[in-house]
């Protein structure tokens, strides 16, 4: 009972670190786009945290787990989170937790739930960078209903549901690909759709830079998210196991700090500038590249991964912009989506498991990848042919935050509807 309720509360306190996650995730877009759109992207924060966590309760974790078809969860199989009681959710945890393991379980059934729904809404965030500053609200909120309440869940349930990537040997360990990537391609499909920001690529061929409002607060953002992984990947040891846990929260850190700093040298060598920007994605490149692997690899491999992280990063975010013409002000299809791959391929490299195979883990990304391109191409195409999804060029340039929210985000005290203290 006590290593229960031991395993049982790491995983609640995890479950509290990566709802931190949220709040980087909200600091970070917020510091990258303009001063005119960040009541918007901030708004679409808290309210893809709100979505995701009903609509799993609801639909999601149903449809994940526990797995019994082959392509999607048990959805009709008659339990659900509403129908729990303290007993059940008990129970619930004796079948689903390390049962392969033949181990005691690890947690309830509640505590299963909360956790995965946090990772559920990190999902659907990944997209809300990319598409800011141009996309409508609504017709955004219709895409991250729909995608986190049935397109996520389905491709969990591959893998983490016990479905047929799970038995062909496919390895991610806290979502490389189940979460990162899949929201990467999102993200992607949704950028595709959308188009450019106005003014970011000239008809002469020009790139016009399009710089965030504050470095200080995407800083924050980076930090907080840094911060929230330890419980992302410590959490998803799934037990407080003091071995398995040192490992993940060593290896993930390496990995950061690696990413980093091939991020530093490479853009140095590129654009002849120290890029904190480019620092800051390197860091989060190593973080989702480590986050398949982190409980099977060495120091020394993780430190490897997060350096090829690292340089990934200024390669493709340079790729995505000047050669495709893709606008992506955030840098999340190559942060999520490019370094979800590779550290997804690099277990089959590093791991030290010798059943994982490199070529199961490159079946597992090209089904999750394109499954989650389609899906978010097919969901973000049925709104911009019904709903449209762009905003008005005249809304686009004054600002989302007046166009959809009339509010701003900062005041300089003397116009824009600040209260004015007056004699008399």
């Amino acid at each position: 009972m006590e290593a229960f309720f031991i395993n049982n509360l790491w995983i609640l306190v995890a479950t509290c670190f990566v709802f931190i996650m949220h709040l980087g995730f909200a600091c970070l877009e917020a510091g990258f786009v303009q001063k005119k759109n960040v009541v918007n992207i901030l708004f679409k924060n808290c309210m893809i945290l709100s979505i995701g966590l009903l609509t799993y309760y609801l639909v999601g974790y149903n449809l994940m787990y526990p797995g019994d078809g082959w392509l999607i969860g048990d959805i009709l199989g008659g339990f659900s989170p509403m129908d729990w009681d303290a007993g059940a959710s008990a129970d619930y945890a004796a079948q689903q937790v390390q049962a392969d393991a033949g181990d005691a379980m690890a947690m309830t059934g509640y505590t299963d739930f909360i956790f995965q729904g946090m990772f559920a809404a990190t999902c659907a965030t990944i997209v809300s960078g990319a598409v800011a500053e141009r996309i409508k609200l609504v017709p955004f909120l219709l895409f991250a209903t729909i995608f986190v309440a049935i397109c996520y869940p389905i491709t969990g349930s591959w893998k983490w549901g016990a479905g047929w990537l799970d038995a062909m040997g496919f390895y991610d360990f806290a979502g490389s690909t189940v979460v990162h990537a899949a929201g990467g391609f999102a993200a992607l499909a949704a950028i595709i759709l959308l188009g450019a920001r106005k003014g970011k690529y000239k008809s002469d061929g020009r790139i016009t830079a399009i710089p965030g409002h504050s470095m200080p607060l995407a800083t924050i953002g980076v930090f907080l998210l840094w911060f929230g992984w330890y419980g992302f990947n410590g959490g998803s040891v799934l037990s407080a196991d003091p071995n398995g846990v040192s490992l993940v929260f060593v290896t993930t850190s390496l990995a950061a700090a690696a990413g980093g700093i091939a991020a530093f040298f490479t853009a140095y060598i590129m654009f002849k500038s120290y890029d904190l920007s480019m620092v800051m994605n390197g860091i989060l490149g190593g973080l989702v590249g480590i986050t398949a692997g982190a409980d099977v690899v060495t120091g020394s491999s993780a430190i490897i991964i997060g350096l090829i992280a690292g340089i990934i990063i200024p390669l493709s975010i340079v790729f995505f912009d000047r050669t495709l013409k893709l606008d992506d002000p955030v840098g999340a299809t190559s942060v999520h989506g490019v370094c979800g791959i590779w550290g997804t391929l690099a277990v089959g490299i590093f791991s030290t498991n010798p059943e994982h195979s490199f070529v199961t883990q490159l079946i597992g990304v090209a089904a999750i990848g394109a499954f989650s391109f389609v899906a978010a191409f097919g969901i973000m195409g049925a709104l911009k042919v019904t709903l449209g999804i762009r905003v008005d060029e005249e809304e686009e340039i004054k600002g989302l935050d007046v166009g959809e929210h009339d509010m701003h985000a900062y005041t300089d005290g003397k116009k824009d509807g600040v209260f004015q203290l007056t004699e008399g």
